[in-house]
């Protein structure tokens, strides 16, 4: 049972998260208690974020932080990528429809690497310092990158670069720096305690599930309430699966130069999808947020193909 569960736990949390949306929406009885579902939602899901990446930054070596070559590397294809993503919706004439696809191109290839991209890393057997090192060095440049552009991609979105550059950071801190410098604080400081929670950084792939689970509920919810054609659904779905697949591809092939191909396809190819979501609709056409949505599923039947890679080869040992 514990084999099946390691081995099916992210296509069964997508799978729940789904299910739990439509036998939701369904009741009727529960339309009055919907708002504070919602609320439990949003309340939970950073709680259980957070909680997962303490337990997995407990396990992480301080004297391994440090910058590697194929970090530079993928910033630059963050860079360049988006880059030419940016000219095309600035420079072609695109109609509607497209103009929205490659919006929500952009949001995925400019989108940081997910914070608990180390959970999936630690499992395949990577080096989730390094990843970790990455993840703050491509959250520093998504919060300089995205207020720079995506006003200009979207020029009706009214937002001053101080106050989007600050309103990132708040949302990347509580997540990921905090969870980061309290898991180092608890090494020097109370090493009891960090010793213990040491002991149960496993369970971190288990609370990320969850996490899941919740938050392919509600990419479920946004397709359904979208009032677009199901085409451009499609469109904009295959635009997050394309890029989903090429990140996946350039990071662990250039991993696998520098000896580092689990972390390095995990840093480029997972990304933080919340936090994507929410800045398609903060700087560009709503419908374009249907791309991160889908790569919520993109990305985690890749990490669900690769664990059970990964499972196969050691129950063959």
């Amino acid at each position: 049972m514990i084999v099946f569960l390691k081995n099916w736990a992210l296509p069964f949390a997508m799978l729940t998260g789904a299910i739990a949306y439509f036998l939701l929406s369904g009741i009727t009885a529960l339309s009055a208690a919907k708002p504070y579902i919602l609320w439990l939602v949003n309340f939970f899901t950073p709680l259980l974020i957070f909680t997962q990446l303490l337990l997995t930054f407990c396990k992480v070596e301080p004297k391994e932080l440090f910058p590697r070559r194929w970090h530079l590397w993928l910033l630059l294809i963050q860079i360049f990528f988006s880059g030419i993503v940016a000219m095309i919706l600035l420079f072609a004439d695109l109609t509607y429809e497209y103009k929205i696809v490659f919006q929500a191109a952009i949001v995925c290839l400019i989108c940081p690497t997910a914070t608990a991209a180390a959970v999936i890393t630690g499992k395949l057997g990577g080096n989730a310092s390094s990843l970790t090192t990455y993840t703050l060095l491509s959250n520093i440049l998504a919060a300089i990158a995205v207020p720079l552009v995506f006003p200009l991609l979207e020029p009706q979105a009214n937002v001053t670069f101080v106050s989007a550059f600050l309103k990132i950071l708040s949302k990347v801190f509580p997540l990921l720096l905090f969870p980061f410098f309290l898991a180092m604080f608890l090494r020097y400081c109370m090493p009891k305690l960090h010793s213990t929670l040491l002991k149960y950084h496993g369970m971190a792939f288990y609370l990320w599930a969850v996490s899941l689970a919740i938050v392919t509920g509600q990419t479920v919810r946004s397709l359904a309430n979208s009032t677009a054609a199901p085409g451009i659904e499609l469109e904009i779905a295959f635009a997050g699966l394309f890029a989903c697949v090429v990140q996946f591809f350039l990071g662990k092939n250039i991993g696998s130069i520098y000896n580092d191909r689990i972390s390095a396809g995990q840093a480029l190819g997972q990304k933080n999808t919340v936090l994507a979501i929410w800045m398609a609709f903060t700087y560009l056409n709503p419908l374009s947020s249907v791309g991160p949505g889908s790569y919520v599923i993109w990305q985690n039947t890749i990490n669900s193909y690769q664990l059970w890679k990964k499972r196969k080869k050691e129950l063959k040992k």
